[in-house]
Formats: structure tokens, sequence, C-alpha cells
């Protein structure tokens, strides 16, 4: 068997990933391309995209295959069933520390059903003009920051619809004799 002929490492990466993460005591999390072959929450889509967390206090059923990643978890206290293509895994990582491993966008994951039937694929003519490297797929990637930066409310979209909250004092006790 050669190189092209040989499976996708992914779902190996992810195993891999997944077990150093529960043999170290840390929270594996997944983050998703989401599409209409992704089987997710919807309200908890951002972007696209949701985070997972595959550890075992937070999933029943779990199964890292070659092609699917299944489980079954809670939202909000609802029982739902999650059904994720390896080939839409972004990344992996431990909750606590950020260690862990991004992937690829696969070109069938980029594709919609939509591109596919009018022609619109990977394999289809280029466009007559080039367009701007920073719009392309390939010039967005995913780059995990510390949790113990604070955030400052600063929106690295400026469009963004959603005001930063409103800043508040720590609430703190105190203590009468």
């Amino acid at each position: 068997m050669n190189a092209p002929d040989a499976t996708s490492t992914r779902p190996y990466l992810i195993r891999a990933l997944y077990e150093w993460c529960t043999d170290n005591g840390l929270t594996p999390y997944v983050a998703v391309a989401v599409d209409d072959s992704v089987q997710v929450p919807r309200e908890y889509v951002k972007n696209n995209e949701i985070v997972l967390n595959i550890g075992f206090d937070a999933t029943s059923s779990l199964t890292l295959g070659n092609e699917f990643i299944e489980f079954k978890a809670r939202f909000a206290g609802t029982a739902r069933e999650i059904l994720v293509p390896i080939s839409h895994v972004i990344a992996i990582y431990a909750r606590e520390n950020g260690q862990g491993m991004a992937f690829p966008m696969e070109a069938a994951s980029r594709e919609t059903p939509a591109d596919v039937e009018l022609g619109r694929t990977e394999t289809a003519a280029p466009p007559a003009s080039t367009p701007d490297p920073s719009e392309t797929p390939e010039a967005k990637f995913m780059q995990l920051v510390p949790e113990s930066i604070p955030d400052a409310g600063i929106s690295e979209n400026p469009d963004s619809p959603e005001p930063p909250p409103p800043s508040r004092p720590r609430p703190s006790l105190k203590r009468v004799k």
C-alpha cells in the first residue's frame, strides 16, 4: 500500500491525544467545523464551529472511530446524540494547558452538498481573478490562547453584533465582628 492509498492518520492521532489527556488527568476537548453532516446542538454553534468536551465525565458511549466520533452528552440538562465526522475535527487539546494538535481542513469537508451538485468543487476550474490571500480558507487558522490572559473586552471582529458585557467590580465578602 503506497502513501496515496493509506488511510488518514487523523483518527489515530485523535485517539492518541485523547488517551494522553486522560492518562494525565486532563480534559480532552475537540474543536469541530460544523455543517449539515455534523450532528451537534445547533444552539451552541458559533461561526460554524463548536468545541466539545469529550472527557469521561462529560460523555457516555464514546466511540472514537476511523470515520466518526460518536457519543451521548448533556447540554443544559438535555441528553443529545453527537455525531462528528473525523474530517470535521479541527483540533484536539487539553482544556487545562492547551496542549494538543490542530488539523488542516480536508478539501471534502470544505465543500457543501450544493457545491457538489453545482460542480463547484476543489477540482473545478480556478476563479478568473486571484482572490485576496486573507480571504482563502488556508489563511484562516486556529490559535490556542491560554485562559489566564484577560479578555479586556476587546473584540477581534469590530463588526461583532454582541457588545462586551458591562464590567462590574468583583464581589467580595466583608467580615463583620
